[in-house]
C-alpha cells in the first residue's frame, strides 16, 4: 500500500512540525482503516521523497511513520521507495529511518548500477525494486530541438529482458521482489512510453516478454517484431525537419510469423507543451491528436505535413488478439524549403 507522503518539491516544509504531526495523524487513519486488508503485502511510506529534496528531515518523518505502523500493526513490514539507488541516500535514509523492514528502489536504464550502488553504500539489507522496466525519458538521446527518442516496442521488450535477468533475480539473498512499470497506460513524455499496454487495452511485446520470464512460456501468438519506422528514409535517430504543407511518405518493416490480417494505424500528435512537462511522473495530459488513420496490410502512408510546430508520427500494428507493436518518430515542421534545409543542415552541425 503506497502512502501518499508529502513532498518537499511540492512544497512540504519539513521544518513545519505542526505539519509534520498533522500528516502523521492523517496517516495514522489510513493504516488503521486498511491494516486488515486481505490483498495488503507492505506499507510503502512515500514514494520518491528524495527526488529534488534538500531537507533531511523527511527521512525523520518516514521513520516516525514506520513506529507508528509498527505499533498499530505488526503484521506488515515498512518501506520507503526511493528515487534510485545512490549510495549518499542509501546511508543517510539507513542511517535516519532505522524502523524501516526494507528499501525499495525504483530505477531504469540505470538499474545496471544497482549492484555498484549497493556495494558502496555498504547496504546489506533487503530491498524490492518497486520501479524497473524501460529506458526512461530523461535517459534517452533527444533531437536537436530536445525532444527525447523513444524505443520501439521491441526495442523496450529486449531492454526488459535483459534487466530482468541481469539485475532482477540475481541477488536473492536481498531482493525480495520487483514491481514492473508500468501494468497498464499513462501518459509521460508520450502516451506509449511506459505502458506494458496501450490505451485501449491492447497488450504490448513488453507484456508477452514478462509473461515468457514468470512463466517460462512463450506466447501462442507472438506480435509483430523488430518493428521500424522510417520517414525521409530516417528513423527518428538523425534530423527529420519537414516543410508545412508538403507531402511525405513514411514506411515500416516489422517480421510476422503468424499468417492473421494485421491492422496498420497511424496517428500524428503535437507533442508536449514543454512547460506541461510532468515531473517524477506527475500528471500529464496528452497532447491532442491531429488525426488518426487505419489500414490493412498496408506498410506505407502518404501524409501531408501540419503547419510548423513539433509532432510526433505514431504507428500501431494491431493483430487480431488484442495485441499492438508501436513506434513513433519526433518530427519538426518548419515553414519552407530554404529554412527545413538549413535548419537541418545547422543540425547536423
Amino acid at each position: 500500500m503506497g502512502i501518499d507522503v508529502a513532498r518537499e518539491r511540492h512544497g512540504f516544509n519539513y521544518n513545519d512540525k505542526e505539519a509534520v504531526a498533522g500528516q502523521l495523524k492523517s496517516i495514522r487513519r489510513d493504516v488503521e482503516r486498511l491494516k486488515h486488508h486481505p490483498a495488503l503485502l507492505m506499507w510503502g511510506i512515500g514514494n520518491e521523497l528524495n527526488l529534488r529534496h534538500e531537507n533531511p528531515c523527511v527521512w525523520d518523518a518516514v521513520n516516525e511513520i514506520s513506529e507508528m505502523i509498527h505499533i498499530i500493526d505488526g503484521n506488515h513490514p515498512t518501506t520507503t521507495m526511493l528515487a534510485g539507488a545512490e549510495p549518499e541516500i542509501i546511508k543517510i535514509v539507513s542511517e535516519r529511518c532505522q524502523d524501516l523492514d526494507l528499501l525499495s528502489f525504483q530505477m531504469y536504464g540505470d538499474i545496471a548500477k544497482l549492484p555498484e550502488y549497493l556495494r558502496l553504500s555498504n547496504y546489506e539489507g533487503a530491498y524490492t525494486v518497486s520501479e524497473w522496466g524501460v529506458t526512461g525519458h530523461w535517459e534517452v538521446p533527444c533531437t536537436p530541438w530536445g525532444r527525447p527518442i523513444e524505443q520501439t516496442s521491441s526495442e523496450k521488450a529486449a531492454v526488459i529482458e535483459s534487466r530482468y535477468n541481469n539485475f532482477i533475480i540475481t541477488n536473492k539473498n536481498q531482493c525480495l521482489g520487483a514491481f514492473v512499470f508500468l501494468w497498464g497506460q499513462k501518459q509521460e513524455r508520450t502516451p506509449t512510453w511506459y505502458g506494458l499496454f496501450l490505451e485501449n487495452g491492447r497488450h504490448t511485446e513488453m507484456m508477452q516478454t514478462m509473461y515468457f520470464l514468470w512463466t517460462g512460456k512463450l506466447s501462442e501468438r507472438p506480435l509483430p517484431t523488430r518493428l521500424s519506422m522510417t520517414v525521409l528514409d530516417e528513423n527518428g535517430k538523425n534530423v527529420i525537419t519537414l516543410v508545412a504543407n508538403s507531402a511525405y511518405k513514411a514506411h515500416i518493416q516489422f517480421y510476422y510469423q503468424q499468417e492473421h490480417r494485421l491492422n496498420y494505424r497511424w496517428e500524428l500528435m503535437e507533442e508536449v507543451d514543454k512547460a506541461s512537462e510532468s515531473d517524477g511522473g506527475d500528471l500529464e495530459v496528452q497532447p491532442a491528436i491531429l488525426w488518426t488513420k487505419k489500414f490493412y496490410n498496408v506498410n506505407e502512408l502518404i501524409f501531408y505535413a501540419p503547419k510548423p510546430g513539433e509532432y510526433r508520427l505514431f504507428i500501431y500494428v494491431e493483430d487480431p488478439f488484442n495485441g499492438a507493436s508501436t513506434a513513433n518518430i519526433p518530427l519538426l515542421v518548419v515553414a519552407n524549403g530554404t529554412l527545413a534545409n538549413q535548419t537541418t543542415k545547422l543540425m547536423r552541425e
